[in-house]
């Protein structure tokens, strides 16, 4: 297991500012769909760039001024409606996103020396906003570190519910396009408006929505995860070793990278757990939508985009079968997600404004894909792109330099760390062609 990176102390040569859009901004209320305003995403989306070169404050603060004209939704703040006190809205006032300068005794190569985990240190990278509730922190925060030996490090904080990984990277994007060529037109225009997910009148719930159901409130996984210490675990896939989990599906079943990552993941964690066995488990992974609604959703639009996919079954079910088992699973969580599903699901929040299950559930999200990895603020493509902490949710990162790779980074108790690791690396090529009869139960 690789070591991680203490980050050493920050110096902050001044306060922190408010960078505001650089010409006015339409000053009203934007309504937040029911994807937005999803309980579960009442948090920021935090994302680490590294770069070998820097960018100056004063460019970098230009750049931002005015990408915020576009973006300026992301300068308002959320409140909470009149009509529905637990309903947040987005109030577009201008009022800034807050802009950070940090300088560190820390070059580029001792940050990837050791950073493929992160640890509490890493927090210093991020200005930290004193504030009461989730309302009063600002839906954008930045803050650029200054390395001793030229390079830096980015670090952005984006409110989820202004905006998913879909929508946060375009805007990220957009930002790097202005900083390299001032004087260039996007490539891709915001859309900033939400009612073409309103709920209907009145509701049409016509499915079950099984993410949001507990099916055994006796054994809660995540407790029982949140009890113990916790370590970070850290495994990168190379493509060669994703087709290698691809030929345990084959001939009979095709699959993609992301389908037998993710059932290999989810296999994995479960048997490392050791739970019991006829309790049930789900897996939960994004599901974007944009073009799954009918009609689609304009080009350009950033805000919460996904839905929930979820892949259910039970512990026994899941270690004994064998990986084409797990793969059909996620593969059906996938088909069933429609225009129909996206709008009865809108309408299940409507009139339950409840939070997925996570008891006894894996989630996924997808950080590859993004293109994360290639934003460039006029030095360069980053030479690192992850997270600034480690959860027990799991993380699929991008590899810089290989775009068929996969990082899997999450957190899972120390007690099991070691095995977890194992599982992963160490699967068997044999496994889909084994005539067990316990491997060919559940096929």
């Amino acid at each position: 297991m690789n070591n991680s990176i203490e980050i050493p102390d920050c110096y902050h040569p001044k306060e922190a500012v408010l960078i505001c859009p650089s010409t006015s901004t339409p000053k009203h209320t934007l309504y937040l769909s029911n994807l937005d305003d999803q309980k579960f995403l009442r948090f920021s989306i935090k994302y680490l760039h590294l770069y070998k070169k820097s960018v100056s404050v004063d460019v970098l603060q230009a750049s931002l001024s005015n990408v915020l004209v576009e973006y300026y939704p992301l300068a308002g703040r959320l409140k909470p409606s009149q009509e529905h006190e637990d309903k947040f809205l987005l109030d577009c006032n201008a009022q800034g996103a807050y802009f950070s300068e940090a300088h560190l005794n820390l070059t580029v190569d001792q940050f990837l020396h050791a950073s493929s985990k992160p640890n509490k240190t890493w927090r210093k990278l991020l200005f930290r906003l004193d504030s009461q509730s989730f309302l009063d922190v600002p839906p954008l925060i930045i803050q650029v570190n200054y390395l001793s030996c030229g390079g830096m490090i980015l670090c952005t904080s984006i409110n989820h519910c202004f905006c998913d990984g879909i929508g946060s990277a375009q805007f990220l994007h957009a930002w790097s396009q202005l900083t390299s060529k001032p004087n260039a037109e996007l490539s891709v225009k915001p859309y900033h408006i939400r009612h073409l997910l309103k709920p209907r009148i009145p509701s049409q719930i016509s499915f079950s929505h099984p993410e949001f159901h507990c099916h055994d409130p006796s054994f809660n996984v995540t407790q029982f995860i949140l009890s113990q210490p916790l370590v970070p675990v850290s495994v990168t896939f190379t493509p060669s070793q994703i087709l290698s989990l691809k030929k345990l599906c084959v001939p009979s079943l095709k699959c993609t990278s992301f389908e037998v990552l993710s059932s290999h993941v989810w296999r994995s964690w479960v048997k490392a757990l050791d739970l019991p066995p006829f309790l049930p488990v789900k897996l939960l992974f994004s599901i974007n939508v944009r073009k799954k609604m009918r009609p689609k959703l304009p080009i350009g639009y950033y805000g919460n985009g996904f839905v929930l996919g979820c892949a259910e079954t039970s512990v026994d079910r899941l270690a004994l079968s064998n990986l084409q088992y797990s793969v059909k699973l996620v593969q059906q969580a996938k088909d069933c997600v429609t225009d129909d599903y996206v709008r009865s699901m809108i309408d299940f929040l409507q009139e339950r404004r409840i939070k997925p299950d996570l008891s006894s559930s894996l989630v996924i999200s997808q950080w590859a894909k993004q293109g994360l990895e290639d934003l460039d603020f006029g030095e360069g493509k980053p030479l690192y792109i992850g997270p600034l902490a480690s959860e027990i949710y799991c993380l699929f990162l991008p590899v810089t330099g290989n775009l068929h790779a996969f990082t899997v980074l999450m957190s899972v108790p120390q007690s099991i760390a070691e095995k977890f690791e194992h599982l992963l690396v160490n699967f068997d090529e044999r496994e889909g062609n084994e005539d067990d009869g316990k491997e060919k139960l559940f096929v």
